[in-house]
């Protein structure tokens, strides 16, 4: 058991990393103003999408362990408000802030973490659960990133995986080599 779940951690690091990897990826490629531009008034623009993933991020792996993965302090409904003064700076601060708590808390788990209980909003978990809400929940959110700023950048934007049209060369390129897992990918 101690195997399998040093296993299913370690995977889940894994995918963190390339969600965080992949958002980055779609984040540089936004111009400042596109940053926080929404499709329609019932849509969140990218920046909106960051503070709400960093305030969740703050909230669920802030003592992770020991407390109610939603914090009295967080305030929600606050995460999809934005002020004028809003900057890029500011959005990758947030989502560097949100990922920090996120690999801090998940470095410091071990194999017999695994089936400890956690509490979300009241409602009990195990560790590998509240992992398992927090990476679909991620990977949610990411997709909608990758998929604003490849809206928004158009003819411009740049594959973050195998380019459309070029599925049978990078095949070619991976048949007889071992494929190196790099996490999630667009």
């Amino acid at each position: 058991m101690t195997e399998l779940a040093q296993h299913y951690l370690e995977e889940a690091r894994r995918q963190f990393r390339g969600y965080k990897r992949l958002g980055e990826g779609a984040l540089a490629q936004l111009k400042d103003e596109e940053l926080f531009l929404a499709l329609d008034p019932e849509s969140n623009s990218a920046a909106i999408i960051v503070k709400h993933m960093a305030g969740n991020m703050r909230s669920r792996f802030t003592d992770f362990l020991t407390t109610d993965g939603e914090k009295p302090d967080r305030h929600r409904d606050q995460e999809f408000e934005l002020s004028s003064e809003t900057n890029r700076a500011d959005v990758i601060r947030w989502w560097e802030s949100g990922w920090a708590c996120v690999f801090s808390a998940i470095e410091a788990l071990q194999p017999e973490d695994i089936q400890r209980a956690v509490t979300i909003r009241g409602e009990q978990h195990t560790v590998l659960q509240a992992i398992n809400r927090q990476l679909a929940h991620y990977a949610y959110h990411v997709g909608q990133i990758v998929f604003l700023a490849k809206h928004l950048r158009s003819k411009d934007w740049k594959s973050l995986s195998i380019p459309r049209g070029q599925s049978e060369e990078a095949n070619r390129k991976l048949a007889g080599r071992k494929p190196e897992s790099s996490g999630p990918r667009a």
